[in-house]
């Protein structure tokens, strides 16, 4: 949602607004005019786009996995430019070591990707 005024804070009236409170979500507003903060979404958006257009769906809980694998796979195994070319996962165990009262839970890295392509059908890994 875009405010001529700048705001940063959500008003909390807005539908989604709403939603994100009824969730424990906290809702955030990016500065008007910084397109490399929305660029970064929207290159997510879009891996979400080709994962999803790599086969049909037989159903919304078959959609649901294949979106919680990939997002598995991003999280833990897929190294991001924006940290160092470390995962995401890695990260955040480099940040609980130096800032441990931020955690109310141990971060935990698991198996490779060779162990998920045993779990995950080959035709869903076609990202």
């Amino acid at each position: 949602r875009f405010t001529r005024a700048g705001e940063r804070k959500p008003s909390g009236h807005h539908l989604f607004d709403q939603e994100c409170q009824a969730h424990g979500i906290e809702h955030r507003l990016i500065k008007p005019g910084r397109p490399q903060t929305n660029g970064m979404v929207e290159r997510f958006n879009g891996r979400i786009s080709d994962v999803l257009s790599t086969r049909r769906y037989v159903s919304g809980e078959d959609l649901e996995q294949t979106l919680k694998r990939y997002a598995w796979l991003y999280n833990h195994h897929i190294p991001q430019k924006a940290l160092h070319h470390q995962s995401p996962i890695a990260v955040m165990k480099e940040w609980q070591i130096k800032r441990p009262e931020l955690f109310t839970k141990r971060v935990v890295n698991h198996t490779g990707p060779d162990i998920y392509k045993l779990i995950i059908p080959k035709k869903i890994l076609c990202f």
